[in-house]
Order: C-alpha cells, then structure tokens, then sequence
C-alpha cells in the first residue's frame, strides 16, 4: 500500500499516526508546500512575542517523527493537481508521485478581500504561516516606533495584536463587525476581551471598514483615516478546495467526507480546515477549522485508509485562546437555556438544550473546560450527572466512578 498526504499540517500528523495505527510498514509520502516540517501553528504570535523561538515550534513532533514513522517528506513541494484515474499526483515541477490512497490535508489560506489601493501598501502581510511572522518580525524591525493597522478582529487579528503589543509606538485594530471575535463570543463577553486589551494599548475601530488605502494610510468608510507603517491583512481564511473540486471530489464551502474522512472519489480522504464537518452542537455543516478536529479527522482518515475501522462524528466549534494573560476558551453551540456567571473579567456561560449541553463560553478561570468539552462531545443527559454541582464546580464531577474515570480520559483527549 502506498500512502500519500497533501499539506504538512496538524490534519497530515494525525494521518500519519492514524496509518501507523494499523499499518506499520507501507510508504507513506507528504508533499507540502510549505518547507518546514510540522510545527505549531497557532504558536506564531508566541514566536513575534519573544515567549518561544522558531526551533521550539518546530517540536509539535519530535526531530525525528517523520523517520521513525517511515515518512519520505516532500517539502516547499506544490501539489498541482490529482489524477485520480492514474491515481497519481502532478506536482508543479511535473514529477508524478503515485498513491494507493489519497488525504487532501490543504487546509485554508488568507483571504484577502479586494480593497482599493491594496497594491500600493509595500509593507503588509497576513498572518498565518511561520513565513508570515518571520516577514512582519522583519517589517517590525528593532526599534519600538512602528505604527500597525490590522484588518480584522477575529481570532488571527487578534493573537497577532498580542504578539506584536510590546514592539509597536501605536496598535489599531479595524473591524466591519460590531464587536471583536464576531464568529466565537456573544456581546458581553467581547466586551469583556475588548475592555482587556484596550487597558494593554490596543485601539479599535469596530463597526467600521477601510474605504481605500494610499502606502500609509488607511481612508475609512466612516470618513477618519489611520496612518501606519505596516499592515496586517487578517480579515478570514478559505479552504483550500481547488484540488479537490478538479479531481472530481463533491465539495461545497469546503470538501464533503463522511464520518470516516472520506470524499465521494474513491480512495481519496481529506481532513481538517479543508472539509465540512458535521456540528453536533449546532445541529448543522459547516467548516470548523480547529486543530483538534483537524488532528482527529486526520486520525480517522489514516486508520480507515490502512483498513482499519474508524468514525469520527463528535465534531464541535472550540477555541481556546489566551490576549495578553487573559484566558479564554468556548465550545459548541450559544442557542439554548443560559446559566451565567459574571464578575469582572470572570465570565462563565453555559448552554443547555433537550437535556444535554450544547456550548460554553468561559473568560478568565478557565481549567476545568475539558469536562464542559467532553460533555457536549458525549452527548451526555444532564438527568445522569448532578449538572447543578457540576455547572458551579465541575471539580467535583459527581459522576459514578466508572463514567467519571470515562469523561475525564476523553476532557484530556
């Protein structure tokens, strides 16, 4: 059996251990684009901040994961395009690498809404991959006296707001949203955030986007200008589906797989920000692009391509992100019965409907949010546990002995 995996992210690790899983011995092959190995990717911000360096990152797998699971790497690689007749892929040198079985791991890119002028901004860049925090390292310099504009309050926006905080004379960040983290937090709790990072320097703009831009300055929609000196263009991602869609692969936003990772082209899978997942919290598809999903749809895909058995239908919404020492993580869906602790920057929402929780937000003390997270993944009836103990102090976990020994093993999963 020959394996072959496009991209070289947390989806293609889980791949990997998922063939390793069952077949512990057939080729597999990884051809990604980008020339590093694995690395923690949401550990960009850290590396601008000066908390890790560019080796640390590169250890989300040891040095030598790639030779001791049997993996030749094919970096700074394009893939071109998938022959899924000849069952090979075309990289963009021409060079054809042949496959048994396929997982399309492409995951998302920047997407960069057109804007007026764009072009004309020499020093911008997105914020995404190891590339882009080693250009804007560059275009922050050494000196503290560069001004910033970021496009975006979501979640890229705003780690990268953290990371660059301390090495920049002025930070603005600019939204067409009403409130920062539009797609993960409620009102009060952005404001919360927003209040937070407000107190560290941080400027916004909310409820307002860029009319046009000169090489440094940014003309409003509602009339005011910011000028600046570097740009951050993190407005949102988009799946990576060319591949995909020109195989002959079913794909709406993002590519259709089943529960076991795979497409509607056979012997071809694909897992991560690049699919659509079921929400079993919202009741709904759509993509989630989050890195547990990603590694355990990716899990799924290997062991079922090495002919294992394997199902993976417990996907749910999750961020868990921390701005400038305040934490924060949620989870499932926000439509239900509300429970609500707020005390300063301590905020604890939880959400319930038809006897089970389905969402979560928690802002500051955030430890015990495994056990929410395994509750809504299980699908647990609130009627089998002392959810009122629970909700106030999960610590306790009044689960019989057996399921508690269960609930825990899948809140460190």
């Amino acid at each position: 059996m020959n394996y072959v995996i496009i991209g070289g992210g947390t989806a293609a690790v889980g791949t990997i251990e998922g063939i390793r899983a069952v077949d512990q011995t057939s080729p597999i092959t990884v051809i990604s684009d980008e020339p590093y190995p694995v690395y923690g990717r949401p550990l960009i911000s850290y590396l601008l901040l000066g908390k890790t360096t560019e080796e640390k990152m590169l250890r989300y797998r040891p040095a030598d994961f790639y030779e001791k699971n049997g993996v030749t790497t094919l970096l700074g690689r394009r893939a071109a395009k998938v022959d899924a007749a000849a069952k090979t892929v075309v990289l963009e040198d021409g060079a054809a690498v042949p496959y048994d079985k396929l997982c399309l791991c492409t995951g998302s890119r920047p997407f960069v809404p057109p804007m007026e002028g764009l072009d004309a901004v020499e020093n911008k860049t997105s914020f995404m991959t190891l590339d882009d925090a080693k250009r804007l390292d560059a275009l922050l310099g050494a000196g503290n006296d560069r001004r910033v504009l970021i496009v975006g309050a979501g979640l890229i926006g705003l780690k990268c707001a953290e990371g660059i905080q301390q090495r920049v004379s002025e930070l603005t960040v600019i939204d067409l949203a009403p409130r920062i983290l539009p797609n993960v937090l409620t009102e009060a709790p952005a404001a919360i955030i927003q209040k937070h990072l407000e107190g560290k320097g941080v400027r916004f703009l909310l409820g307002d986007s860029v009319a046009r831009f000169e090489p440094h300055t940014a003309y409003l929609k509602s009339g005011g200008t910011v000028d600046f000196d570097v740009l951050v263009v993190a407005v949102g991602v988009r799946p990576n589906i060319e591949l995909a869609a020109d195989t002959g692969c079913a794909v709406e936003r993002g590519i259709l797989i089943d529960e076991h990772s795979a497409t509607t082209v056979s012997d071809i899978y694909a897992a991560g920000d690049c699919t659509v997942s079921h929400d079993i919290a919202a009741e709904t598809d759509r993509i989630l692009a989050i890195l547990p999903n990603a590694y355990m749809q990716g899990e799924t895909a290997g062991k079922a391509m090495a002919g294992g058995s394997a199902c993976f239908d417990k996907a749910i919404p999750m961020n868990a992100s921390g701005f400038l020492g305040l934490h924060m993580i949620t989870a499932g869906s926000y439509d239900g019965e509300t429970y609500l602790e707020q005390d300063g920057e301590h905020y604890k929402l939880l959400v319930t409907r038809d006897n089970r929780l389905v969402g979560f937000i928690l802002i500051g003390d955030v430890d015990r949010a495994g056990i929410y997270t395994s509750l809504i993944r299980e699908q647990t009836p609130l009627d089998s546990i002392d959810f009122d103990l629970i909700r106030e102090k999960p610590q306790l976990m009044a689960f019989s002995r057996a399921e508690r020994a269960k609930q825990l093993g899948g809140a460190h999963g």
